[in-house]
Parts: C-alpha cells; structure tokens; sequence
C-alpha cells in the first residue's frame, strides 16, 4: 500500500496562507528546498487541491530553465514534471494531459484505490480543503508540518476545526537556518 504524506508550510498560527492566499511569511530557501526535494525520492504522485495545482503548475515545470536556477529547484522541477499529479477539483477540466488525474467526486473512495494501485508514496502538498476531508476520512498516513516563524493573524487554516482529536507520534525534527523548524508525525 502507498503512503499518502502531507507537506504542509504553516504560520505559528496554523494558517497555510494569509485571508487573500498570500504566503509573505514564507521564506523558504535552498536549504528547505533540499530537503522537500529528498521527501519525493520516495514518492511518484502530487495531490493538490485545485488552487494549489495552478499555483505549482505555473511556475514548477518551467522551473529548471530559469536562469541561474537552484541545484533544488533543477531537482524538484524535474521530479514534478515526472510525478503524477492527482487533483481534488469540481471545477478543472479532466483535460487529456499526461501524467493528470482530476477527481471530482467520491474523493475518500477514489484516494483509498490509488493507495491500493503499486507505486510509490503520495505526497499532499497544502490544499487545505483536501486535507480535511482525507484527515477526516482517516487516510494520511504521515504529516511534514513547516512551521514558520510567521503569525499571519488571518487567513487559511491548514485544520479545520469541525475534526475530532486525533492523536500523532512525532518521529522526527529538523531546524533550518531560516527559523523554520519541520516536524514529522505518523498516526498512533
């Protein structure tokens, strides 16, 4: 079975972005780069949230020919161009694009067979309104949580607060130089 990992940057206040979907307090460098890049050696498929695709989608494929481009951003460019990308969306088109998947119903249902399907993980990047409905239904086997020295105040929260408690083991801790601090869970 794969693994369904969530990678998600919040503000000390739990919020993904700020009340318009700004990530000003978000500075992340080569260094966080690095190590987002080392978690996709083990995964093969991007679930976004409709919002979160287009936004990775206009500038991550392209990535790679920037000038004076990142050791990282040549490496995440490459694996996002490769990986799978399965998004949660009512509103996307289910154009005929390699390597897209849209789903726009019986999300629990449809997600439990790609984890099913060989393969390897899946990683959650953002999408809040997808990753209550998986936490929900509990199909997240692990949580990345970039926690960022930022108190956004407003916004998005990564949680919604209609889910009941669940209760996680941390396996594991990183500090980068940036102030922001990655902590690792897995479910009990």
């Amino acid at each position: 079975m794969r693994n369904l990992i969530l990678i998600a940057h919040i503000s000390l206040d739990g919020l993904v972005a700020g009340p318009n979907g700004e990530f000003d307090g978000f500075d992340s460098d080569e260094e966080n780069l690095q190590f987002v890049c080392a978690l996709t050696e083990n995964a093969d498929a991007a679930l976004l949230g409709r919002k979160s695709f287009e936004l990775l989608n206009s500038y991550w494929p392209a990535a790679k020919a920037l000038p004076n481009a990142s050791k990282g951003t040549v490496q995440y460019s490459n694996w996002y161009d490769k990986a799978e990308k399965i998004v949660v969306s009512t509103s996307l088109k289910s154009e005929a694009r390699e390597n897209l998947v849209v789903i726009n119903r019986n999300i629990p249902e449809e997600i439990l067979k790609m984890k099913n399907e060989p393969g390897k993980d899946i990683l959650i990047f953002g999408s809040p309104k997808t990753t209550q409905t998986l936490i929900k239904s509990d199909l997240i086997d692990a949580y990345w949580i970039f926690v960022n020295p930022a108190i956004f105040g407003k916004g998005i929260p990564l949680f919604s607060s209609e889910q009941s408690l669940k209760k996680l083991k941390l396996e594991a801790t990183r500090q980068f130089s940036n102030g922001e601090i990655a902590l690792y869970y897995t479910n009990r």
